[in-house]
């Protein structure tokens, strides 16, 4: 009997080993690991958060873009569009709503994301050349033209083509029409979704710089419907910072 159960526990550690090695070779093999479902952000922030700390980098004209945005929002010179008559908000603002969003991996060569906030649409062709610039100057999008493809068990996205109407966050940080973004998208904890993302800008920024977005998996719920005049949304006050942020916005702190 114990030799029976011996071969019984050989068997299973085989078997499993098997699993591992087959998951393995189908990610070495280039198979899609499986995003796809809701996903809702763990944090917000008003003022993107640079990774490894400190400010973004800005040059002499980007400080200075910066400063007349920020002066702008506060004395309301200038319009938050994406918050006032719904414009997409655009890389990476997009990434740091406190709304959920949808991951689609169909039909096959395509990602397609759809966000609460705006209703915003972002259709991600696989293993496609991203864009030229001189080629998509005369189309240029809030949320940019993206490709993608795989690299193990991570999704790279790369976006340009963005037009100059968005802001980076809240604060009203800048950019130009000649940003590229590169996202890297993977799964962490089984059910968390990590997007670090790196700014290319010279105009801008002095040099490349990231920002990192942690997502709960939350096929729980179901994306509604939204319009930015309207206030009977979702709440949104359990992800951390929304709360702050709201005091900060109603205490004029937000463009201190």
């Amino acid at each position: 009997m114990e030799n029976v159960r011996v071969s019984v526990l050989a068997g299973v550690a085989i078997a499993a080993m098997a699993s591992v090695l087959v998951v393995s070779a189908a990610v070495a093999a280039g198979a899609e690991p499986n995003i796809s479902g809701i996903w809702w952000a763990t944090a917000y922030t008003s003022k993107i958060q640079v990774l490894g700390g400190g400010d973004p980098p800005l040059t002499a004209a980007g400080q200075a873009q910066y400063q007349m945005n920020r002066a702008g929002l506060r004395d309301g010179s200038l319009v938050d569009k994406a918050r006032k008559v719904c414009i997409p908000d655009g890389v990476p603002r997009v990434l740091e709503t406190p709304y959920p969003f949808e991951i689609f991996q169909v039909p096959s060569g395509q990602i397609t994301m759809i966000h609460e906030l705006n209703h915003q649409l972002r259709v991600i062709p696989l293993n496609k050349p991203l864009g030229k610039y001189e080629d998509l100057a005369s189309f240029e999008n809030y949320n940019g033209y993206s490709v993608g493809h795989y690299e193990g068990d991570t999704l790279v996205i790369q976006s340009n083509g963005f037009n100059d109407e968005t802001f980076l966050d809240s604060t009203g940080l800048p950019h130009s029409d000649e940003m590229v973004t590169t996202e890297r998208v993977r799964k962490i904890n089984n059910n968390q979704l990590e997007d670090v993302v790196t700014i290319h800008d010279p105009k801008i920024y002095t040099k490349d710089w990231q920002a990192r977005f942690v997502y709960n998996q939350r096929n729980d719920i179901r994306i509604e419907d939204y319009s930015c005049n309207d206030a009977t949304h979702r709440d949104i006050s359990q992800v951390k910072g929304v709360n702050e942020a709201r005091a900060a916005r109603a205490q004029g702190r937000l463009f201190q």
